[in-house]
């Protein structure tokens, strides 16, 4: 019964992120080809902004949500209560340096969504996750594009924003199941404050590359940039599916050693898939993007990198050795932005895409040296 439970669970996992990575790319794809690089580039700088902002707000991350659900540990509310209250301080940034109401609402969005998806697969509640994904991407394709077609391009992120409402739900039903409970996180502070730490430096890195790259080369290379990011994100959505999978069962012991194996497999497959089929594809699909052909080839070896990263990843998380990934996430951090000052402004697209792959390459190394120290 155990051995048949483990791929029911991931099959569930599975379907909800692969269908909805691939409404979100359908949706991403659609609206690219509305609209010019300049607009898609401006979309997406201040999505970036609401993503960095969110990993700031989140004192509770997903990682820490999922593991302290899996050891049944009630941090629920407390996580929750600082996390929103982290979110209204941003959200006065926002406006005060941007002057965007609909950056603030997307900044919420993130937030709940991360903290309930946490949550959720903590308590490996896979069914209602895969509902709650699933329902979220639906809305965010159906909204998205309705907004724009009756608001305009100003319309989009409040679509986005507005599709994630139904996780306030499971915000509610973690505040009624636990209390704040201060003594208990000041417990734990050491794995919840190294975990936070990594948050904020994955999400500079995730988000850093958007915010140098508008300033510094413009939004028609953002744009292209975004959409080659886009690309990438459906190819490495495997390796996403098997950590989420994989880092609660390492909490609990489990470390699905096979399964880890066949994700670094696929990757590979996919990372030469990428290389040989973006000068087939891309021209045909995307003809004002054509200069984000190389971009992807590039960007096709991090499927392989992120891979082994979210591997290594698991198993530190799930033995609480949070400190050895900060330190990986703060090395990727700085190759990125080395990369995009150096490499960028010689090669625009093509530099940032570089960029992008040696920051995740430097992290999967680091943590491989890391893992081997530990065992």
């Amino acid at each position: 019964m155990v051995g048949l439970s483990i791929p029911k669970d991931l099959f569930k996992v599975g379907i909800a992120d692969t269908l909805g990575n691939a409404i979100s790319a359908g949706f991403w794809f659609l609206i690219a080809a509305l609209l010019s690089p300049e607009q898609y580039g401006e979309i997406s700088y201040y999505i970036g902004i609401a993503g960095l902002l969110s990993y700031v707000s989140l004192i509770g991350t997903q990682n820490v949500l999922t593991v302290y659900s899996a050891k049944n540990l009630q941090l629920h509310a407390t996580f929750y209560f600082m996390s929103l209250v982290t979110s209204i301080a941003c959200s006065l940034a926002i406006i005060i340096l941007f002057y965007r109401v609909d950056t603030v609402f997307l900044l919420f969005a993130y937030v709940i969504n991360t903290l309930a998806i946490g949550d959720l697969l903590g308590k490996k509640l896979y069914s209602s996750y895969s509902k709650y994904v699933l329902i979220q991407k639906a809305l965010s394709f159906g909204l998205g594009i309705g907004f724009y077609f009756l608001f305009g391009v100003n319309g989009i992120l409040y679509a986005l924003a507005l599709s994630y409402a139904m996780f306030g739900f499971r915000i509610y039903v973690g505040i009624r199941e636990s209390r704040v409970d201060f003594p208990l996180f000041r417990s734990r502070i050491r794995f919840i404050a190294n975990n936070y730490f990594i948050n904020i430096i994955g999400g500079f890195s995730a988000q850093l590359d958007k915010l140098l790259t508008a300033p510094l080369l413009g939004f028609a290379v953002l744009g292209s940039y975004n959409l080659a990011l886009q690309v990438v994100t459906m190819m490495v959505a495997f390796s996403s599916i098997v950590f989420k999978y994989t880092l609660s069962h390492d909490a609990s012991g489990n470390q699905n050693l096979g399964l880890k194996r066949l994700s670094v497999l696929v990757s590979m497959c996919i990372t030469i898939g990428g290389i040989l089929l973006s000068p087939l594809i891309i021209p045909t699909i995307f003809p004002k993007y054509v200069d984000v052909i190389g971009a992807i080839q590039i960007m096709s070896v991090d499927v392989f990198a992120t891979t082994i990263m979210f591997v290594y990843t698991s198993r530190l998380l799930g033995l609480e050795k949070s400190g050895f990934v900060i330190i990986g996430f703060l090395i990727a951090l700085f190759v990125m932005v080395i990369g995009i000052l150096t490499l960028g402004p010689i090669f625009k697209v093509l530099g940032i895409a570089t960029a992008f792959v040696l920051s995740t390459s430097s992290n999967a190394i680091f943590l491989v040296c890391a893992s081997r120290k530990i065992r």
